[in-house]
């Protein structure tokens, strides 16, 4: 690696020499403010008689020393791309002043030192080879012939026309001269000597700013040549990207599907931020044939995340249906696990029918759960081993029964908790995409002219016995039921309907509502083909037994919408993943496996789990052993021969080990407490212990 103090207008004035932005670069994204910023700066050390100097950063590239069949030496520019780029529209804003000046001589120097290299082929003519988007906008600048337009949007053309407005004959001067003192350091790497990701990656540390996808896209490419960055690029990552992009907000969600992919390779969720290291970690390529075998196995995977996130892209209807519905629920934990199904499908390992049927089964578990507020976090580990339970010759069956075993904080919700709790639960309060989920699968339950919800503003969320309601309702009410309705049924679903005239309706008593139909429009219940008003319009008047009933009738309808799977389960099994604190008393038993934090070890010895837990807890959070009351119960020890048998934490301390299985599960207990993380360790007993 050399790197120099460099003269910008010199490095420009290289002869037979090309700027090549690499396909894995991220796009050129400068804004008009940081061109104005440069522009001043350029301005004010152009007046400055004083300073000799501007210095604008780095630009670091991959130089082997290699010339194009053209004769062109190409350098890779790795950093420093944005600056390079914008100095080029610069430079061609003030080429084209100096045409419309009448300034030739200018012009041709232009041109010819900074802009082309003159008597290179029409591959290598431009100094700059940016990326094939850019290059377009690069091209139609330089051609600077008005008879021409470009249609599409780029940054290039809005930054040309901020520069090439802002020159002036006051400072058309000045800012050559301060173009000719602007300095930066010149990094030049040599491939077969440097590492370039790792010097990267440095400067990535160093304020870049990169997401995990840019450091993953990079990792893969850099190293390349340019003909297989380019073949690579095009072949794979392009369509990657485009797969993992959110159609509806154009948001790139490259790097949460890396993660995704990553989490069902390894069944260990990577943190967000550490995405990038755990590929690197995983995927270590030797060749351009072992990188193509993981690529072509991400891309696979892509166009299924592509229809997770974008379910119009589902050519098939009723998939596309399903798949609407998981999205409204972003149940984007299950993605892992249903990229691994949607690849079953794809291959015609399992049908159609089981792969609505596994969806439906997903929608089932997670609204459940919402139903009762079990907390969402534990859906993470579910999800992450869930695929683990698959049984190819009992696909569906396999999958119900591993979600039925789950226990405590990962159970599947029975029908009789979900009718206990969803009676009195807030249904009006919950966030609106939930709500919109909720009530459209209510009403749209075997309709074959379904009511559209979500978006649709024709159609609104009444309150039956309403939010302020009109003086009747306490006249033809009891008060017990009136203070019912008002403070503990109002946003109930019993209490909840949709509505095309919910202003008109508003406030009004009951039969005022039932029997609307002002200007013969028909505003009342009944006259709505709703479902969810068809028994409204039967009642003669709206009160708590009348809400209850009608609770019977959507509590019925819920549990034939989200079913609880329809098999027999031995209720007694214990021998299954639990919370360490809903695990029986371990005495006498044996371990198949743990998970902590989300990592499967298979001890099979308590003392094996004990020994690990503790010292792990140790060295995250070493102050918690130190409070009064914990070192007391935890008997921590500098001295080992102070125990029957020491553990010993780190080198300088030591716990007891000489204690029954009991005593360690509940000496793990209380740290676990502690340190307020009691749903990072799960157990599995060994069969017939």
């Amino acid at each position: 690696m050399k790197a120099n103090e460099v003269n910008l207008t010199k490095f420009l004035a290289q002869a037979d020499t090309q700027f090549l932005i690499p396909v894995y670069q991220r796009n050129y994204d400068w804004n008009i403010g940081e061109c104005k910023q440069l522009f001043e700066d350029i301005l004010s050390v152009g007046v400055d008689e004083k300073r000799l100097s501007h210095f604008i950063g780095s630009i670091v590239y991959i130089h082997d020393d290699i010339y194009s069949s053209a004769g062109i030496n190409e350098l890779s520019i790795i950093d420093g791309q944005q600056r390079l780029t914008t100095i080029t529209l610069l430079y061609i804003a003030i080429f084209v002043y100096a045409q419309q000046t009448g300034n030739t001589t200018l012009v041709n120097k232009i041109m010819e030192t900074y802009l082309i290299n003159k008597f290179a082929d029409e591959g290598a003519k431009l100094k700059l080879k940016p990326t094939d988007n850019n290059d377009k906008a690069l091209k139609f600048l330089l051609r600077n012939d008005p008879s021409d337009s470009f249609t599409e949007y780029s940054r290039l053309i809005e930054n040309y026309n901020f520069f090439i407005s802002s020159l002036t004959t006051q400072n058309f001067d000045v800012i050559q001269k301060g173009l000719s003192k602007v300095i930066f350091v010149e990094i030049s790497l040599e491939r077969t000597k440097d590492d370039p990701q790792k010097i990267f990656e440095s400067l990535n540390s160093t304020g870049l700013e990169l997401n995990q996808a840019d450091l993953i896209r990079n990792y893969i490419l850099m190293g390349l040549k340019h003909k297989d960055q380019t073949n690579i690029y095009e072949n794979y990552w392009r369509h990657i990207e485009t797969h993992a992009t959110n159609k509806d907000t154009n948001t790139n969600r490259v790097s949460e599907f890396i993660r995704d992919f990553l989490t069902l390779e390894k069944r260990e969720i990577p943190n967000k931020n550490k995405v990038y290291v755990e590929f690197k970690n995983k995927f270590a390529f030797e060749s351009i044939e072992e990188l193509e075998g993981v690529l072509s196995k991400v891309k696979r995977y892509s166009t299924y995340y592509h229809r997770l996130i974008n379910p119009s892209a589902e050519p098939d209807v009723e998939i596309r249906k399903q798949l609407s519905f998981i999205n409204k629920l972003e149940i984007n934990v299950s993605f892992p696990f249903l990229l691994e199904v949607y690849s079953d499908y794809a291959s015609e390992m399992i049908d159609k029918k089981v792969f609505i049927e596994v969806l439906e089964l997903i929608q089932s578990f997670t609204w459940r759960r919402f139903i009762v507020s079990l907390p969402t976090n534990a859906l993470n580990k579910i999800f992450m081993r869930l695929y683990e339970d698959v049984d190819k010759t009992k696909y569906l069956y396999s999958l119900q029964l591993a979600l039925l075993k789950k226990k405590s904080i990962q159970r599947f919700p029975r029908n009789q908790e979900i009718v206990t709790i969803l009676k009195d639960r807030d249904m009006y309060g919950i966030q609106s995409k939930n709500r919109s989920y909720f009530l459209d699968r209510l009403e749209n339950l075997d309709n074959r002219e379904p009511v559209y919800i979500e978006g649709n503003s024709d159609i609104t969320i009444e309150h039956i016995f309403p939010q302020n309601p009109d003086p009747r309702w306490k006249l033809e009410l009891n008060e017990d039921e009136f203070v019912l309705l008002k403070e503990k049924y109002l946003n109930t679903i019993a209490n909840l309907t949709l509505s095309g005239n919910n202003g008109k309706l508003s406030n009004k008593y009951f039969s005022d509502k039932r029997d609307m139909n002002i200007d013969n429009k028909e505003q009342g219940y009944r006259y709505s083909r709703l479902w969810l008003n068809r028994h409204l319009a039967t009642l003669s008047a709206w009160n708590v037994t009348e809400l209850l009933k009608r609770y019977d009738l959507i509590s019925s309808r819920f549990l034939n919408i989200w079913k609880f799977p329809d098999i027999v389960i031995d209720e007694a099994f214990a021998n299954e993943e639990i919370n360490v604190f809903e695990a029986e008393d371990p005495s006498h038993k044996k371990l198949d496996y743990v998970i902590f934090f989300d990592q499967k070890f298979e001890f099979n010895t308590v003392s094996q789990l004990y020994e690990h837990v503790m010292r792990v807890l140790f060295d995250l959070t070493p102050t918690i052993f130190f409070t009064q009351d914990l070192e007391e119960k935890i008997g921590l020890t500098k001295s080992p021969i102070e125990c029957v048998k020491a553990i010993s934490l780190n080198e300088t301390y030591y716990i007891e080990g000489n204690l029954s299985s009991k005593m360690k599960f509940e000496r793990i207990k209380l740290i676990l407490s502690s340190m307020d993380i009691t749903d990072e360790l799960f157990i599995k007993y060994a069969e017939g212990a």
